[in-house]
């Protein structure tokens, strides 16, 4: 007799592993959607949607992700200050160039992360930095070669795509 069964993952039974990606020349949307997958699980044969049962992933060299097509112009964060007529707004280019280009990173991810207590908790095993060197060594993360999963996740030198 062949029983099947769904088994649920008790947090007490996660076993989180650690990943390095490294952002230079990849296209942004793609590689959030990767990161935001990893985050919460999803390639795991025991993911489960209400525990937190995904990977640490550390991002390396953010200030060198790309945009495609007009994006880095056109597309814009907006932030209210909380005063009347306080609506501010940055473009990605603008964002990139500026004291946190790591935040491009972190702000796409949040955005396809579940909102709600879990998903804050997710997004807390997301470590961006903007330059090549990071403090996450001694936990010996795997490398990911994101490039190589896919052409399309490599932005090339076309006339669509803009250097940032």
């Amino acid at each position: 007799m062949l029983t099947r069964e769904t088994r649920s993952l008790k947090p007490a039974e996660v076993q989180k592993g650690w990943v390095l990606i490294d952002a230079e020349g990849l296209v942004l949307g793609r590689l959030a959607v990767l990161i935001a997958n990893r985050l919460r699980g999803k390639g795991k044969p025991q993911f489960t949607p209400h525990v937190d049962c995904g990977d640490h992933v550390v991002v390396i060299n953010a200030k060198k992700v790309r945009v495609t097509g007009q994006k880095a112009e056109q597309s814009v964060f907006y932030w209210h200050t909380g005063y009347p007529g306080g609506i501010k707004g940055r473009t990605v280019r603008e964002r990139l160039e500026s004291a946190h280009p790591e935040r491009v990173i972190e702000k796409a991810v949040e955005r396809m992360i579940t909102r709600g207590p879990l998903g804050r908790r997710q997004m807390r095993n997301l470590h961006v930095y903007a330059g090549p060197e990071h403090p996450h060594g001694g936990n010996t993360p795997a490398s990911l070669d994101v490039a190589a999963l896919n052409r399309k996740n490599v932005a090339s030198g076309g006339a669509t795509n803009k250097a940032i």
